[in-house]
């Protein structure tokens, strides 16, 4: 697994420094596209990602033809049940992804949505993490089912209230499973003004568990902020293209943003786990304050005994003689000794 632990605590790792693992989502980025899906693991291992996330649709099992559009975007299907019918993968196609997933040393997750869904994903040889989306919140024999084999549950928040939230968490929590809460914004794209890192801070002192984020603002930004606060898990929807076709495009980062995302969640890890000692740093910046800091000096050549006046002080590079911040102390000062112009005044030139 290209040194990635493959043991499913990976989640739910405690304590301030644990390493933030960053998910790309597919979701229904392939339209139904086999060839896609594996196309799609394979940006994501480029990306630098840790783990690929899938949805795992059985239309019969989840949908009737009744059930509404969020928005018409697809010419093709005519209800939505028809869509999650066109996105349907077989068993051996579903094992054939998290193969490729894991041969790319990439954790293997999609979120299930029915109870055929959850027994399908184990029958595969299971996930790394159960992911339960936002709108699933409330199925909880579903969640139960996801629970048993005690591997972490990363828990979608988008559409729930915290009572709702802390009823779900305390029924993970009972199953004995380890549980991630993840903060969620369900507007594709999110705007700034609803990104919501604060309540994933507030979810960490409510519920006292591993917090993360789930994000579909389409940039890099919430995520990294969300790695600075604590996350231990970062969600983001990938797509191949702007261009690309579907629901999630608006909210997806491209590759070479997903790219990105990672860059700045581990430079966020390194800041917050190398806090800088301020005394220490100065000490060890003594030596360039002689290059960028201004030494007092004089304009022109004196003699000792003189006066040091305003028109003749100047405040120059190089450092390492008397800071010019000590211009006013300097001024009326009469020189000991003999002072060429230009040279770097120091403690035994005054008298």
């Amino acid at each position: 697994m290209n040194g990635r632990t493959q043991h499913p605590d990976w989640i739910a790792a405690p304590g301030p420094d644990a390493r933030c693992a960053i998910i790309a989502e597919i979701a229904q980025a392939h339209d139904g596209s086999l060839g896609t899906a594996h196309a799609m693991i394979d940006a994501a291992a480029e990306a630098g990602v840790d783990a690929v996330k899938f949805q795992t649709h059985i239309a019969d099992a989840e949908s009737t033809p009744g059930e509404p559009w969020r928005v018409r975007f697809s010419p093709q299907d005519e209800t939505r049940y028809d869509y999650w019918k066109r996105m349907e993968f077989t068993p051996e196609q579903w094992a054939g992804l998290k193969r490729h997933a894991e041969e790319r040393g990439l954790h293997f997750l999609s979120s299930p949505f029915s109870m055929e869904a959850v027994e399908l994903l184990r029958a595969i040889g299971g996930v790394a993490a159960w992911k339960m989306a936002s709108g699933e919140i409330t199925n909880w024999p579903m969640l139960r089912a996801m629970c048993a084999d005690g591997r972490p549950v990363l828990l979608s928040t988008g559409m729930s209230d915290f009572d709702e939230i802390a009823d779900t968490v305390a029924l993970i929590q009972r199953e004995d499973a380890p549980v991630c809460v993840m903060q969620c914004t369900s507007a594709y794209p999110t705007p700034p003004e609803q990104a919501g890192i604060n309540v994933m801070t507030e979810y960490a002192a409510r519920f006292g568990v591993a917090v993360g984020y789930s994000d579909h603002s389409a940039t890099i930004f919430p995520g990294v902020i969300a790695a600075w606060e604590g996350a231990k898990v970062i969600e983001a929807h990938l797509t191949l293209s702007r261009r690309a076709f579907g629901p999630d495009v608006a909210a997806s980062l491209t590759v070479e943003e997903m790219a990105e995302l990672v860059r700045g969640v581990r430079h966020a890890e390194a800041m917050r786990a190398n806090p800088v000692d301020k005394p220490a740093l100065a000490e060890q910046m003594k030596p360039m304050r002689a290059i960028f800091m201004k030494s007092l000096m004089l304009k022109r050549d004196m003699k000792a005994g003189e006066t040091i006046t305003e028109e003749v002080l100047t405040a120059r590079k190089p450092g390492g003689g008397i800071s010019a911040r000590e211009h006013e102390r300097v001024l009326g000062r009469r020189l000991a000794r003999d002072v060429p112009a230009l040279t770097p005044l120091q403690e035994e030139d005054l008298a």
